[in-house]
This record gives C-alpha cells, sequence and structure tokens, in this order.
C-alpha cells in the first residue's frame, strides 16, 4: 500500500485506471477502535456508482464501496511464473486451442466461433482474442444468432490471472447476464519430469498407444453420445495420441511444436491410487518427447482438489484460467 511520509495511506487510484492491475485495502464495516483491513490484488474491471470491481487472477469479482477504500495504487502485471516453461498467455492459449480442434468455425474480427456438435465445451465456444471488429454488444449478438443456428447454446471462454488476459471482458459479460458455469486451470510443466515419473516400468510399458480412441477408450472417457462426431474431434490436431491401459486407464496427449497438451486422463475408481494416471501420463510424455517437445500443459478444473494435487506433485504450476460464459435466456 501507498503510505506517505506522516503514515498515512494513501488511494492512488481513479476510475481512469480501469483495466490495470492493482492492489488496494479497505477497512471492514463494523470495525471499531482497532479497525480490521482487508487486502485485494487484482484487475480494476469497473468503477461506477460509487462501486469498485476487482477481478482476482481466479476470476473472482470482488465488489468494494468506494467509501471503504483506504488505500490503492497500480501495481505491476503478474510476475513471470517462477516454475515451469515460459511462455505468454497467448502463446499457451492458442496450443491449447489447436489441442481442441472445432469441425465448424468461422472470424468474428479477431475472436473465431467455433463449433463441434456440442462435442467439448473447448470446441463449442468463441475464443475472444483480440478485438471483434465491433461494439461488444453487436457481437455476442451475433455469437447468439450463429450458435442458435447450430442448435446450440452460446458460450465465450475468456481467461485471467495472467498478462494479457480477459478480466475485462469476464466483467462485461457478466454485468451483461453471462453465467459462467465451468472453471478451469492451465497448468504448465517441464515436459522431461514427467516422463522421468517414478512409476514402474512394467506399468508403464503397459500402457498402450494408438492414433485413434478405440470403444473401450470412448467408453471410460463418458462424456460420448456420438461415437463419430466425438472421434472427429479427439483425433484433430498437430499429432494426436491415445493411451489406454485395458479395463483401467486412459489418456489424450497432443504434440505440438515444443507443446504437449495432456487430457482425459481417466482411471477406473477401482483401480485408482495405484500410480495408473502416472503411468499414462509418463508414457504419454515419452512419445511427445520422441517427437521433438519439451513443454507440457493440462487444463484441470478448479474444484477437481485431488487432480490438482497430482499435477501439482508433478511438478505442473498454475499458468492462468479460463472460464465458460453461457448467455442466459432474455
Amino acid at each position: 500500500m501507498e503510505i506517505t511520509a506522516g503514515g498515512r495511506l494513501e488511494i492512488r487510484i481513479t476510475p481512469a485506471d480501469v483495466g490495470k492491475r492493482v492492489s488496494v485495502r479497505r477497512v471492514e464495516r463494523g470495525s471499531t477502535d482497532a479497525p480490521r483491513f482487508t487486502d485485494t490484488v487484482g484487475v480494476l474491471t469497473s468503477w461506477n456508482a460509487g462501486v469498485v470491481t476487482i477481478t482476482r487472477k481466479t476470476g473472482e469479482s470482488v465488489r468494494i464501496a468506494e467509501s471503504l477504500l483506504v488505500a490503492g495504487k497500480v501495481v505491476p502485471a503478474a510476475p513471470a511464473r517462477r516454475k515451469g516453461p515460459a511462455a505468454s498467455f497467448e502463446e499457451v492459449a492458442r496450443a491449447c486451442a489447436r489441442a481442441w480442434v472445432p469441425l465448424e468455425s468461422e472470424p468474428l474480427g479477431e475472436w473465431t466461433l467455433r463449433a463441434a456438435g456440442g462435442f467439448t465445451r473447448r470446441a463449442n465456444s468463441v475464443l475472444p482474442f483480440g478485438d471483434p471488429g465491433t461494439t461488444l454488444d453487436d457481437a455476442l449478438a451475433r455469437v447468439t444468432s450463429w450458435y442458435a443456428r447450430r442448435g446450440l447454446p452460446a458460450y465465450v471462454q475468456a481467461a485471467t490471472g495472467a498478462a494479457g488476459t480477459q478480466e475485462l471482458l469476464c466483467a462485461e459479460l457478466e454485468a451483461r447476464g453471462w453465467v459462467r458455469e465451468v472453471s478451469a486451470q492451465v497448468r504448465v510443466g517441464g515436459l522431461a519430469a514427467v516422463g522421468d515419473l517414478a512409476v514402474e516400468e512394467s506399468v508403464v510399458s503397459g500402457v498402450r498407444l494408438t492414433r485413434a480412441p478405440d470403444e473401450e477408450w470412448l467408453a471410460r472417457y463418458g462424456r460420448v453420445e456420438d461415437p463419430e462426431l466425438a472421434r472427429r474431434v479427439l483425433t484433430a490436431g498437430p499429432s494426436v495420441w491415445f493411451a489406454t491401459v485395458p479395463g483401467r486407464a486412459i489418456g489424450r496427449l497432443v504434440v505440438d511444436g515444443r507443446w504437449a497438451g495432456f487430457a482425459a486422463v481417466e482411471v477406473d475408481p477401482e483401480h485408482r491410487r495405484r500410480g495408473l494416471a502416472s503411468a499414462v501420463m509418463a508414457a504419454l510424455a515419452r512419445r511427445a518427447l520422441e517427437e521433438g517437445a519439451s513443454a507440457a500443459w493440462l487444463q484441470v478444473e478448479s474444484d477437481n482438489t485431488g487432480a490438482r494435487a497430482l499435477y501439482e506433485g508433478m511438478g505442473f504450476g498454475t499458468h492462468h484460467s479460463y472460464h465458460h460464459y453461457r448467455r442466459t435466456a432474455a
């Protein structure tokens, strides 16, 4: 916080700082002789009618009455990550997008509208990089109409938590009644460490790698209504591999330049805590290393505490978060 030579806290932000990363301190209501303070760091996404809104890196919006502010200042963009490969938000986000290729896409300015018959939100949502080339309200109206013509709900995938992410767009969507349905973390790590996971070689060698998912793989994945549609989406990408431990576990890998993206790591409930997830990851990582990749990414839903702990132990650190916003009925 900003403190003057006389010891006073100062508010050094104004509505003109909307869009910048800030740190603010507010006094808690009801404080008496010993006031309590709360600090919030994030992107200043609005300052209207005496209310300040700050979006944290997790995507959570914090609304603070202007009258409760006691200090505030603009702070540098989120520091560079200290764990895992260095990469910009756009580099990682575009690698993730190339791993879930839609069957149909259309540009809207610098946005991309994506559809794949409703199979996965990631392939059936707007990727809003840059400027849509029109007003936000007009862009969202076009988005809604485009998905409605395909019999699909309108989703926008927006990110928070790193330099260049889309906190302002998230705030604008929420202000227009779009509902955040799913939040996930994008985690990155070194690929070699995944290939070297401490797993029995006999277990790793039992992982079968193929270029397409068979019926058993799709059944284990468990999100498939149309197998042919699912195969078309799942097999699209620069270099795609599917891992299977028969009757026990599956996984998916997309190798894309220096990046290896892991997804769909699923273990039968009766066979969990036996190292099968690590074996699947290790087998896929070794294949990616053979193809020249060096960095790894994966996506894990924010409320999946078990998977988050597993990936943390493998050396994956959070790079940014993304959120799927759905248009609600008018």
